[in-house]
C-alpha cells in the first residue's frame, strides 16, 4: 500500500513497511528506507 510521509519539509511517498513505537512509519521508495510522521488521508470532496 502507497503511503505519504513528512520528513522534515519534504514529502515522501512509497511503499508501507512498518509501524515504530514514536507514532512514525516507514516507507520503502526503491531500496532506501524512510522514517517520518504520517501524513492523514483526506476524504474525497
Amino acid at each position: 500500500m502507497l503511503r505519504t510521509i513528512t520528513v522534515g519539509t519534504i514529502s515522501v511517498q512509497g511503499i508501507y513497511v512498518r509501524d515504530t513505537q514514536d507514532g512514525r512509519i516507514v516507507v520503502r521508495v526503491g531500496e532506501e528506507n524512510f522514517k517520518g510522521t504520517p501524513i492523514r488521508e483526506s476524504k474525497a470532496a
